[in-house]
């Protein structure tokens, strides 16, 4: 649609901003079971024009609604009573989480109206395989599971309202603070039910310290100093981990995890149904963010390959939701990317083909690194490449069942496989700081099984002849792909194996057999 090509062209902090900017006038209203809309739309009109609405379930009834100006949340909550504190006493922290209820709710049941509901998951892997048997090509099933599972509008205003209801907290210490969306959320490629990744910022503390240079004197803040900025991380982090924990309506589970290489709080947030993940601002994982968004925006078959990847992966139980020796969704993704930088001709540009574009304002030099990349999506040639999925498909498996994973490494930088740097199993360059393996945790047995699950998958397509497979209304094409390999064709897959070192064949393929329940019910569950 029109709209979704105007949208598709803004600039990574264009979209950031607006989302933000929305978020700070919208609330969240949990409703009776029974509900008349109109009604509940009529008397929140009277604090404000709604600008837009829809409803989710998620332990009942929520509303999301969004006001055309900030002022009317703060109407609306001079409005609201406090809970009555019969049973329970109330913390009296005021937030934007309301709960609507019907005072005489038999006369009004008659006048209740059926309400749309807006799915905030993805439907199970077994669902989705019946869907795409149903396809003309294996293209036309690449686009439908990226439908089924790419974020909403609505699940992405749910996850920047969260990290706006999580500011509310930081402001009440930090003024000028921000809480942004960074990751999966932000980067094009994040699938619904995928956890919120946010950071706490504190935006313009270098902008402060340029406004006073001018004039004959100084004057700064006394602060607090600590020996390194670790410290004040965990300090800070500590501090709102509490106060989410003691005040925060909606806010359970809280983990503070401080000794982490990136000290972070989790905790789940009931009202949206989210599991997020708070951090200090991270300047490198923000433009890690920027970089996928662009190359999901440039052209429509870099996010159609990605998920279906990622999905196939998450069948054969190559990557996994607990951290491990598995290949991550972020390493997959970059392996996608590295695939179509090589294409004949490329389909995205290089990282430094982008670094080339940049101008004065896209220069991000952060800790030593250079982060530079151009953020002007119209100053990108578009690709002359015009491969379908279907070849896209097979020859990823292809490359990467064929790649000479002990010799070359991944580098994006360049857009060219480069002699390894050290002898991890999968070395994948991090694209901003050089000198770290983004895939340093993965294992031999695990890239050996990616790679026979990629021999695998590149035979099944090969040997395929569509015609017959879609008159029998067997699965076919991609959906083949999403059904665990295991006993029926373990034999054959020996065969294709060789070369692969034996002494993991074995147990490779005895957790084929064992996975092949285990994980199409993971799937299916995740």
């Amino acid at each position: 649609t029109d709209a979704e090509v105007n949208t598709r062209k803004k600039t990574f902090t264009e979209v950031q901003t607006e989302r933000l900017e929305q978020a700070e006038r919208t609330v969240l209203i949990k409703c009776p079971s029974r509900l008349n809309e109109k009604k509940l739309l009529q008397y929140l009109s009277s604090h404000g024009n709604v600008r837009s609405h829809f409803f989710f379930e998620n332990r009942g009834i929520h509303a999301l609604i969004e006001f055309s100006e900030k002022n009317s949340v703060a109407s609306l909550q001079d409005a609201i009573g406090v809970p009555s504190a019969a049973e329970h006493h109330v913390v009296p922290f005021k937030s934007r989480l309301f709960t609507f209820t019907m005072k005489n709710p038999v006369s009004q049941a008659a006048e209740e109206t059926p309400i749309h509901l807006s799915p905030q998951s993805h439907i199970p892997v077994k669902e989705l395989i019946q869907k795409l048997c149903h396809a003309d090509s294996i293209s036309s099933q690449m686009y439908i599971l990226l439908n089924e599972y790419q974020l909403t509008e609505e699940n992405i205003k749910l996850r920047f309202l969260v990290c706006s209801l999580v500011r509310d907290f930081t402001r009440a210490y930090f003024p000028d603070s921000t809480v942004k969306p960074f990751g999966s959320s932000v980067n094009t490629f994040g699938k619904l039910g995928c956890d919120v990744d946010m950071f706490l910022d504190f935006c313009d503390t270098g902008k402060q310290a340029a406004k006073m240079k001018k004039g004959p004197f100084e004057m700064e803040y006394q602060m607090k100093r600590l020996p390194s900025e670790r410290l004040a991380t965990q300090k800070i982090l500590s501090v709102i981990g509490d106060c989410l924990d003691n005040f925060g309506p909606g806010c359970v589970n809280i983990q503070k995890i401080l000794n982490a290489r990136c000290p972070l709080v989790k905790f789940s947030h009931q009202p949206t149904g989210f599991q997020c993940d708070l951090s200090v601002s991270n300047s490198i994982a923000i433009r890690c963010s920027e970089l996928l968004y662009i190359y999901g925006c440039l052209d429509s078959r870099v996010r159609a390959l990605v998920f279906s990847v990622r999905c196939w992966a998450r069948v054969h139980g190559l990557t996994n939701s607990v951290p491990g020796t598995w290949i991550t969704n972020f390493s997959l993704t970059m392996m996608v990317m590295f695939f179509l930088q090589r294409r004949s001709p490329p389909i995205i540009p290089t990282l430094d083909q982008l670094k080339g574009l940049a101008d004065e304002k896209d220069k991000h030099v952060i800790g030593g690194y250079d982060c530079s990349f151009v953020s002007d999506l119209s100053k990108i040639k578009p690709t002359k490449n015009t491969e379908s999925l279907d070849e896209l498909l097979g020859d990823f498996f292809e490359y990467f069942g064929n790649f000479d994973f002990r010799k070359n490494s991944i580098n994006l930088r360049k857009g060219k496989e480069v002699n390894k740097p050290e002898s991890s199993p999968l070395y994948i360059w991090n694209p901003f700081e050089q000198d770290l393996n983004i895939s340093k945790n993965v294992n031999q047995p695990q890239l050996e099984k990616f790679v026979a699950m990629a021999r695998e998958s590149a035979w099944i397509l090969q040997k395929e002849d569509k015609t017959q497979q879609m008159s029998n209304k067997e699965p076919w094409g991609l959906a083949a792909l999403l059904i665990p390999f295991g006993k029926s064709n373990s034999s054959k897959m020996k065969n294709r194996m060789k070369g692969i070192g034996s002494e993991t064949i074995r147990s490779l393929l005895d957790s084929l057999k064992l996975n092949q329940t285990s994980n199409l019910q993971k799937a299916v569950g995740k």
